[in-house]
């Protein structure tokens, strides 16, 4: 359902927050909205799909464990149609559970008991990130692919190929410095919003980049754009030289 505001924006960020505990929904929907956000709310994931498929959406905050159609489902299908941000909550501490997630489209997670304050942070971090990627419009070529950084999106020859939000961040990140290695920890503070102090799993990234390079490798015989730099982070390389890369599995 969507919580009542007034004298909305048209420039105004919609947030989806789905989640079958009333508490959750109803203190995340009141602090989001004074945050001036537009909030909708949705307590299963069939209801969440509904509100989806009927309102312009520029970020989903999304239990996993649902009644009708857990998180998982949700993502997978949203991911389908759309590069929509999706934050996970879950409730499971074990890191395949969250790795589960990611790899199904999720861009990043937040295990509960959770900070609201540290959500806020994070929804800040991506809708701003959203805007301020905009401008300024310029296109890069790499190899056979062609980024369009205004558009954000990326093809083949004339073949698009679908990235998430944070799939396309992490390339123009890595674009926007080819032949240099940039660690983790940059790519977790520039791309996912976290501050130095923050104590992340990296898993975050490799999941990320691993699902990245399947993408851009057109076929099994095509080098690979992107190289792990063993306990360091990534690096972008037009060409099959190898050096310090080490193409360790993400």
């Amino acid at each position: 359902m969507l919580e009542s505001m007034n004298n909305l924006s048209i420039d105004q960020h919609s947030i989806l927050v789905v989640d079958d505990e009333v508490p959750i929904r109803r203190i995340l929907s009141t602090r989001l909205s004074m945050m001036g956000y537009q909030v909708f709310t949705a307590a299963d994931g069939v209801e969440a799909l509904e509100i989806f498929e009927c309102q312009h959406l520029d970020l989903i905050v999304l239990d996993v464990m649902m009644p009708k159609l857990d998180g998982h489902g949700v993502c997978q299908a949203i991911r389908r149609t759309s590069k929509v941000p999706i934050i996970m909550l879950t409730a499971m501490s074990d890191v395949r559970d969250r790795i589960t997630g990611l790899e199904m489209g999720a861009d990043d997670y937040m295990v509960k008991p959770f900070s609201p304050k540290e959500l806020e942070s994070r929804v800040r971090t991506i809708l701003r990130r959203l805007d301020t990627l905009k401008p300024p419009n310029y296109q890069m070529t790499i190899g056979s692919l062609h980024i369009d950084t205004n558009k954000r999106q990326v093809f083949r020859e004339q073949e698009r190929i679908f990235l998430t939000h944070m799939e396309f961040s992490l390339l123009e990140l890595l674009a926007s410095r080819p032949g240099a290695v940039v660690p983790r920890q940059e790519l977790l503070q520039k791309v996912w919003g976290y501050s130095k102090e923050s104590i992340v799993d990296t898993r975050t990234v490799d999941v990320h980049m691993s699902r990245l390079r399947n993408k851009l490798k057109a076929n099994s015989a095509e080098f690979e754009l992107i190289h792990t730099v063993r306990g360091v982070g990534y690096v972008l390389k037009n060409d099959q030289s190898h050096g310090l890369i080490d193409h360790e599995a993400s």
